[in-house]
């Protein structure tokens, strides 16, 4: 298997989880301008009426696979030319077809302008994270590969 893929992938999971724990605690916490988590309000779409632990399971499952092959596919195109700058702007590509695809279909308005203007800026955070994140671990990773080959 081609190390940017493993890689890639893997990272995607990690920047997925570290969004997803920041996405938790705002919901938890009420700060959260979203009436419920994006990937299960997904789910419901999707599925429909399902029992909440079967909705959250598939909305999760979904969000992390999609937040790994994100990963991947970053690690692709960039092979071992990461930077934080390409993670943020990379993390704002997903952040926009959000808004414009998943928003929308939600029926959320795009940049869930049908519920708060507070959602376009929340998930921007959210995304900005994952980007961050996924540029740091795989930015980490092709450093520690170089430097060990030297």
């Amino acid at each position: 298997m081609d190390m940017h893929i493993k890689k890639g992938f893997i990272w995607g999971l990690a920047a997925t989880l570290a969004m997803t724990v920041v996405m938790l605690l705002g919901m938890i916490s009420k700060l959260s301008p979203m009436p419920a988590p994006i990937p299960i309000a997904l789910a419901k779409w999707a599925f429909g009426a399902l029992p909440k632990p079967a909705l959250m399971g598939i909305g999760m499952f979904a969000h992390f696979l999609y937040g790994g092959v994100a990963g991947l596919v970053f690690s692709l195109v960039f092979k071992n030319r990461v930077g934080i700058w390409k993670g943020l702007g990379w993390g704002i590509l997903l952040w926009l077809g959000m808004q414009l695809v998943f928003l929308p279909l939600l029926g959320w308005g795009v940049f869930g302008s049908a519920i708060s203007p507070k959602i376009a800026v929340a998930t921007l955070v959210l995304h900005l994270i994952y980007g961050s994140m996924l540029s740091w671990g795989l930015g980490r990773q092709s450093k520690g590969t170089s430097s060990s080959a030297s």
